[in-house]
This record gives structure tokens, C-alpha cells and sequence, in this order.
């Protein structure tokens, strides 16, 4: 199981020791390294990162992150979720997620970002996130990947 930020880390070291041009080859880059990803996955990702094209010194474009977006764009999702959830639990297939009142919403929507393919689907109320997971080994994953990765 590997998450977004994961591979978009990754994405982040292959470019910063590679000169890539195309998606295709970031992609490729990708599967070496053992993430399954499209080059629609690529593509996303590309944008949601902030990635742009320069001209390298050996004539070729090749992605380059944008520093300040980059780092914004990653420690947005783990900021805000560390400030709102309070607590998380695996019951079965369901994971619960308590936040702060009024945040569950949010939180949903950061979790979706982390776009966790173990993951069916979110429902949010006020302070309580209800999480459908694929099976009951990957609900317990999911919890312990959400605590590490806010610090619960």
C-alpha cells in the first residue's frame, strides 16, 4: 500500500536526479521503483505538484518542482489534518475519524487528497468521518498510516 504523497515524494527525487522530459518517462521512472501509476496518475500529479518544464543545460526540457509550491502543496494536507483529528479507529472495514467540531468535512476532503486507493469512499458529518475500506487488514493499515502521519 503506498499513498499519494509517497509517490509524489518519489516523483520529487526522480526529477531532482534525472532530467525528465515527458510523462511517459516519469511514469516509467515510477513503475522501476515499484508504483503502479497511469500516466493519467502521472498527469495529476504533475499538476497538483506544481511541476513546470525548463530548458536543461543539454538542450532538453525536463520537470523541475517549483520549491515553495511543492512543499506548500504536501504539508498543507498534513498540517491541517494534525490540527483536526483527534482521534482514529478501525471497526471492521470502517474507519472512524474524530476531529474537532466542525471539521470533519475538511478532513474528509484532506484524506481524499491523500487519494488512498484502499479506500471506497468518505462520509463527513460535523466532527466524525466514517471511512468505507476494501478489507479489514487495509482498515487497519489505514489507521495506522492516518495516526503516523499526523502524529496521534
Amino acid at each position: 500500500m503506498m499513498m499519494k504523497i509517497d509517490r509524489r515524494s518519489k516523483m520529487l527525487e526522480i526529477i531532482s536526479r534525472k532530467e525528465i522530459e515527458t510523462q511517459e518517462e516519469l511514469a516509467q521512472e515510477l513503475r522501476k521503483e515499484g508504483f503502479n501509476v497511469t500516466q493519467a496518475t502521472v498527469s495529476r500529479d504533475i499538476k497538483n505538484l506544481q511541476l513546470i518544464k525548463v530548458l536543461s543545460s543539454s538542450g532538453r526540457y525536463k520537470y523541475v518542482a517549483n520549491k515553495e509550491d511543492t512543499k506548500d502543496a504536501l504539508g498543507k494536507l498534513v498540517t491541517l489534518l494534525s490540527h483536526t483529528i483527534l482521534s482514529v479507529e478501525n471497526i471492521d472495514k470502517m474507519v472512524v475519524v474524530r476531529t474537532i467540531t466542525a471539521a470533519a468535512s475538511t478532513a474528509a476532503e484532506a484524506i481524499d487528497q491523500l487519494d488512498l486507493a484502499e479506500i471506497a469512499g468518505t462520509i463527513a458529518g460535523d466532527n466524525t468521518i466514517f471511512m468505507m475500506v476494501r478489507s479489514d487488514e487495509m482498515a487497519v493499515e489505514i489507521v495506522k498510516k492516518i495516526s503516523e502521519l499526523v502524529g496521534k
